[in-house]
Order: structure tokens, then C-alpha cells, then sequence
């Protein structure tokens, strides 16, 4: 049985792997409204080409950026952690140096920090899009 999840964030959303094909269809348009020849096969790879790097990226962010709270884990990017590991989520300051959660060596880029005190004594720094939110979600369940 599945437990359910308490907090989630995507890494990304697939919308911007259309942002390529949009592109080349706006190129093709203009060329097509301009004198001379219209280069739809190559506006159509460039789109092409444009969603596929936009789909590798898309991928990466979601499984490098993504947050999930069960009752039992919380994983962020490519680490879970049990909760029962972590002995306090408010009240912790984060001292310099903390190992950040998730596989990397700072707070993704347009996260907030989110300090937890595990046992036995250390600090670490989980991360979210909205950090209250995770730290109200984690503290019901730590300091219940």
C-alpha cells in the first residue's frame, strides 16, 4: 500500500519543451510572409532539436529538483531520508558548512533552505519552493 504524500513539488513542469516548436513556427511564419523561399524541414529541426534539448533538461530538473514528503521519507532530488531520523525541525539554525539534502553542493536555485537537526546532532539543509510550507509539513509530523 502507498502512503500518502504530505508535500510535493515537481521539479519542472513539460510546458517548456514546447517553447522550441513555437519558436519555429513563429520563424516559419515570418519567412512564409517575407519574398522568397520558405525553409519549413529546417524551422521543423530546429524545432525539433530546440524540444529535445528542452525534454533532457525538463527530465534532469524533475529528478534532481523534485521534493516528496511521505509519512515515513522525505526525498529531495536524488536522497531520501527516514523521518524518523530527524529530531527537530523548528528552532535549528544552519550553521556554515551544512551538508545540503539532495545530492548537490548548495540549495537549487529558486529554493529556500529548510534546517533540520538529525540524530544524533547534525544539521543539514533540506530545500523547497516554498520552505514554510515543507517546514510546517515536517514539523506536524516530527514534533507530534
Amino acid at each position: 500500500m502507498t502512503e500518502p504524500v504530505l508535500y510535493s513539488e515537481r521539479g519542472s513542469s513539460w510546458w517548456p519543451v514546447l517553447w522550441g516548436p513555437a519558436f519555429a513556427l513563429l520563424g516559419l511564419g515570418v519567412e512564409a510572409l517575407t519574398p522568397g523561399p520558405v525553409n519549413a524541414p529546417l524551422w521543423g529541426l530546429a524545432g525539433g532539436g530546440l524540444a529535445v534539448a528542452a525534454a533532457i533538461w525538463v527530465y534532469g530538473r524533475r529528478r534532481l529538483v523534485s521534493v516528496r514528503l511521505t509519512p515515513a521519507q522525505l526525498v529531495l532530488g536524488r536522497e531520501e531520508l527516514e523521518v524518523g531520523r530527524i529530531a527537530a525541525v523548528t528552532d535549528v539554525g544552519a550553521p556554515v558548512g551544512a551538508r545540503v539534502l539532495g545530492g548537490s553542493w548548495t540549495v537549487p536555485k529558486g529554493t529556500g533552505e529548510v534546517p533540520l537537526r538529525l540524530q544524533p546532532d547534525e544539521v543539514v539543509l533540506a530545500w523547497a519552493k516554498n520552505p514554510e510550507a515543507l517546514s510546517s509539513a515536517l514539523a506536524r509530523l516530527v514534533e507530534e
